[in-house]
């Protein structure tokens, strides 16, 4: 029997994959922006909490997150279906990773930019979105791009908590077929095609910002 009979379900359980990858990269989005930039904020609160969330989940292992949300809250009031559960997670976790890359993208704008954000009469706020983010995107672009192919291969893990994404269906298939060579394979050929078409997406957002000069005005 040739191995494409299987990618039916396997295809059925990549829909899944594809959305929690991108619901926790909406969260992973949010989470390194708010944290990187409260990393740098004049408020001493805002810098404490943004440090303890980082630690924590850059700290600890996704698995045991996923298993703590999914099990351990259910304890304490709280429960989330497996997707969210899914999301909310994995988009914190590499969001942790990502708020340092734009608190370091952030801190390496030049000092004269800063100084002359200040001379201008600048708010902070103004700054922020003014002269240093325009000027830190293009920089962040490259670990974002790694950090996006790390949440897609983070996903199998939402397998442990019966999330019927395609290594889930992988697993079903092989009880029941015992084809392990010919499933695994097809998956592995499948985040493959996934994580090349992201590779590729952020290339190109990369050359579109490098043509436009949108650097910050700076050449």
């Amino acid at each position: 029997m040739p191995p494409l009979d299987l990618l039916p379900p396997l295809l059925e359980g990549l829909t899944v994959t594809l959305a929690l990858t991108a619901g926790a990269t909406l969260v992973a989005i949010i989470a390194s922006f708010g944290a990187g930039i409260a990393r740098l904020s004049q408020s001493g609160f805002l810098r404490a909490a943004a440090r303890v969330y980082i630690d924590v989940f850059r700290g600890t292992s996704a698995l045991v997150q996923l298993f703590w949300v999914y099990f351990a809250l259910p304890l304490l009031g709280l429960e989330l279906p497996a997707m969210t559960a899914g999301i909310v997670v994995l988009g914190l976790n590499i969001g942790a990773y990502g708020a340092e890359v734009v608190r370091g993208a952030l801190q390496a704008v030049p000092a004269p930019q800063r100084e002359a954000a200040v001379a201008l009469n600048f708010t902070p706020r103004q700054m922020l979105w003014r002269i240093l983010l325009p000027q830190a995107i293009l920089p962040m672009l490259p670990p974002f791009g790694n950090l996006w192919i790390e949440l897609l291969k983070g996903t199998a893990l939402a397998s442990m908590i019966t999330l019927n994404e395609v290594v889930f269906r992988g697993q079903l298939l092989r009880a029941s077929t015992f084809r392990s060579a010919e499933i695994f394979s097809l998956i592995l050929l499948l985040y493959f095609l996934v994580a090349l078409g992201m590779t590729m997406t952020m290339r190109q957002l990369e050359r579109r910002l490098l043509i436009g000069r949108d650097y910050g005005g700076v050449r």
